[in-house]
């Protein structure tokens, strides 16, 4: 993959010494321990007490001859390193190779460290130090003997300039980490210890890299490489430092050399200059970098290669990670999503594309009304689906970004476009992850295994025999088109994100069976409820007529609901009287409903306030759904709690106050029946959002039920409520009880006596 010379263009390095010497004070900070650490290790591993006939330990090494003083000795650096070798940090996990840290391994790091540190501030900035190292690295992972005309044009001069110390550290990078390419990667960030070389070197460059799990998920859906004449080409658009096109078959070496042609575009000048150099240090230098898209239509004679000049319009596999984040460019021709569209333009027919994306550009809708607002974000993607280019839309887990954690990623798997209609693969990796502790490697496996055919079946088709595989709400096919009555289909101006669209019932459990238990249960806690319980006429629903399901947000444009929107009131004009309020702290239960209120005269500040109404749903959707039914009203909704407003019900309530008939099919929705459906664990999964998970409102469902089921449903959560508050203010009571006791006897105020029997 390169073309070699014994003619060395460049200088040979100048000799320089070995590190500084090392002070008793620089060996504590950069061993990372206390000084009376170091003095115990002096004083215990001396001279005078090791190295007797059977004592196999090593003595602390001696203070140099030459250097410091009696009152502050100095020593090798080197010695110290390897002294401390021998010391195994205590509780440290072994890594890969089963090697356990050490104290030499920290002080070499925070050595090293130290000196780039000052490298950094004799340079001016982190990206000059990074760029002449990264020409030091590179030239010697090619011996430096490379035909000039085939290197880099800037390649040369950065590496004439790298002085005597930059090429010292870089050459002690490439002997401690083992490989020119692993060098390079950790001086770019991309490995734990490149981050934290970028971090204390407060270098940019890892703000936007792409995440190591998010190339290793990659890598697995690409799949192991072939060689020979099969070998798959590879495009990678915003290519950045390379971290999806090296990271191909798990590994930057293995994974390149089982490629056909390679190509990188990448429009930021800098990170094209490093990522050739990165690619060089792999001994990759064939792969060949531009600054954009349409360059790959420009017939050219690659890498300079004696062949005949040929375009690079296509390729097998397309990679794409736009560097944006929340709301970003969002009304931008050329956001995050242009790219999906410009990856799948340069797919050939049976190619695949793997594209990054911001999740906001999955959510955004352009509204119902006529001042909707229709941004390039929302007609790239329905331009994208409707051409059936998207074969899944994989949510990644949250935070999986290092230093962008508020900002949440989806990854794009996209095909050639095609008349024939397609279905959809929506996997929720957040979830996923959760039930596995984060640990990459088995949420990465049980994605990939969702994603294979026939895993998830199409819609409208059983689930296959192996069921248990997987969970419907982990993943799930929808059509893009509705194909059938009832059907829900992605084209219906809604969020397409995997967490706001799956939803499935519980699996693997028998709801029969488990309300039985619990109705039990009740039985044996409260028996006085047994008659009550009892009486419930609890059975199977006939498999032959499902329940189908509605989303929120059509029964929010039919105007069969309200929402109403808490207010931001200012914590001065809360006090003791007036009105009560609920926020947050109501709606998890840590202040009762009424200790915090709010006067009139306050609240007529605030225009856009307004009061609820007997029998709305107060709603919280952060971090799962609670709901808690109003049946008096007059309550100040502060953010982020919402409400809901059946409109059907204040008729409803007028009609039965005048005497009127009480029919059970007057309301297709009450308020208890609402507030529980919408806390079911179908909806507490819709959640999004990287700091506070959110759930979708529009996106939670209901069931289509008879009225009258409805009314049954109210009348038993009804009575249940009442129930529950019964037991609420016979707890508070005995609590009070408690509370008063225990409080007299401590301040020395009550004596318990036992009664006498008799």
């Amino acid at each position: 993959m390169s073309w070699k010379r014994p003619a060395a263009p460049g200088p040979e390095p100048t000799p320089v010494p070995s590190h500084a010497p090392v002070s008793l004070g620089e060996i504590k900070e950069l061993a990372g321990v206390g000084r009376p650490t170091v003095s115990n290790w002096r004083r215990r591993f001396s001279r005078e007490v090791v190295g007797g006939p059977g004592d196999s330990r090593l003595p602390f090494p001696d203070p140099l001859t030459d250097a410091g003083s009696e009152s502050k000795p100095l020593f090798d650096a080197a010695e110290i390193a390897d002294w401390l070798d021998l010391r195994t940090v205590p509780d440290a996990e072994p890594d890969d190779d089963g090697h356990l840290e050490t104290y030499g391994d920290r002080f070499r790091r925070a050595l090293r460290l130290r000196g780039l540190i000052a490298l950094k501030h004799r340079l001016g900035s982190a990206e000059t130090l990074i760029s002449q190292a990264l020409a030091v690295i590179a030239m010697s992972a090619e011996g430096k003997d490379w035909i000039t005309e085939a290197l880099p044009s800037e390649l040369l001069a950065e590496y004439k300039a790298a002085g005597p110390d930059v090429v010292r550290a870089a050459q002690d990078l490439m002997n401690e980490i083992g490989a020119p390419g692993w060098a390079a990667d950790a001086l770019l960030g991309l490995d734990d210890v490149g981050l934290e070389i970028a971090k204390r070197l407060e270098s940019d460059l890892v703000m936007d890299i792409t995440p190591r799990e998010v190339v290793a998920l990659v890598a697995a859906l690409i799949g192991p490489t072939k060689g020979g004449p099969d070998q798959r080409s590879t495009i990678s658009l915003c290519a950045g430092l390379g971290e999806l096109l090296l990271g191909m078959s798990g590994g930057p070496y293995e994974g390149l050399r089982g490629h056909g042609e390679l190509v990188a575009v990448e429009p930021d000048p800098l990170l094209r200059k490093l990522l050739r150099y990165r690619l060089l240090s792999y001994e990759a230098g064939a792969a060949d970098v531009c600054a954009s898209p349409s360059d790959l239509d420009t017939p050219r004679a690659w890498n300079k290669a004696p062949v005949e000049p040929h375009d690079f319009s296509t390729a097998d596999l397309v990679l794409a990670d736009p560097p944006y984040v929340s709301g970003e460019r969002e009304r931008d021709a050329e956001g995050p999503l242009w790219w999906a569209l410009e990856a799948v333009r340069r797919l050939r027919p049976e190619g695949r594309a793997y594209v990054v994306v911001p999740t906001w550009t999955l959510t955004r809708t352009s509204g119902t009304g006529p001042a909707s607002v229709r941004t390039p974000t929302i007609s790239t993607r329905e331009a994208l689906l409707d051409k059936g280019c998207v074969e899944a839309i994989v949510q990644l887990p949250r935070r999986i970004h290092p230093f962008r954690t508020g900002a949440e990623y989806a990854l794009l798997v996209l095909r050639p476009p095609s008349p024939e209609p397609r279905s959809v693969l929506l996997v929720d990796a957040d979830r996923i992850a959760q039930r596995a502790d984060g640990k990459s490697e088995t949420w990465i496996e049980q994605v990939v295994g969702l994603t294979r055919p026939g895993a998830v079946p199409e819609p409208g088709e059983e689930r296959p025999k192996n069921a248990d595989a997987y969970d419907p709400q982990d993943a799930q096919r929808f059509n893009v088109r509705a194909s059938g009555p009832g059907r829900e289909q992605l084209l219906d101006n809604r969020s397409i994100l995997p967490a706001h669209r799956l939803a499935a019932p519980e699996a693997h459990v028998d709801h029969f069976e488990e309300t039985l238990t619990a109705r039990r249960a009740v039985a044996a806690a409260l028996p006085r409820l047994r008659d009550w319980v009892g009486d419930m006429d609890i059975s199977l629903r006939d498999r032959n007529t499902p329940v189908r399901h509605r989303k929120l947000d059509v029964f929010l444009k039919a105007g069969q609901l309200k929402l109403l929107n808490g207010h931001r009131i200012e914590t001065g004009d809360i006090g003791e009287a007036g009105l009560p309020v609920v926020g947050r702290a109501e709606m998890l239960g840590e202040l009762p409903i009424g200790v915090r209120r709010i006067l009139p005269e306050a609240l007529a500040a605030y225009t856009s306030a307004k009061r609820t109404e007997a029998g709305d749903v107060l709603l919280l959707a952060e971090h799962g759904v609670r709901c808690l039914a109003d049946m008096v009203g007059g309550c100040v909704l502060l953010s982020p709690v919402r409400g809901l407003r059946i409109k059907a019900y204040q008729e409803h309530v007028r009609n039965v106050a005048q005497g009127g008939p009480v029919r059970p099919d007057a309301l297709w929705m009450r308020p208890h029946s609402l507030a529980r459906l919408l806390q079911a664990p179908r909806n507490q999964h819709r959640g999004s959002g990287s700091l506070v998970r959110r759930v979708s409102v529009r996106d939670m469902d209901l069931p289509q039920l008879p009225p009258e089921e409805i009314a049954e449903l109210e009348a038993v959560l009804a009575e249940t409520e009442r129930l529950r508050a019964d037991v609420r203010r016979q707890l508070e009571a005995l609590d009070r009880l408690a509370e008063r006791i225990s409080a007299g006897v401590a301040d020395g105020g009550l004596a318990l006596r036992r009664q006498l029997q008799g």
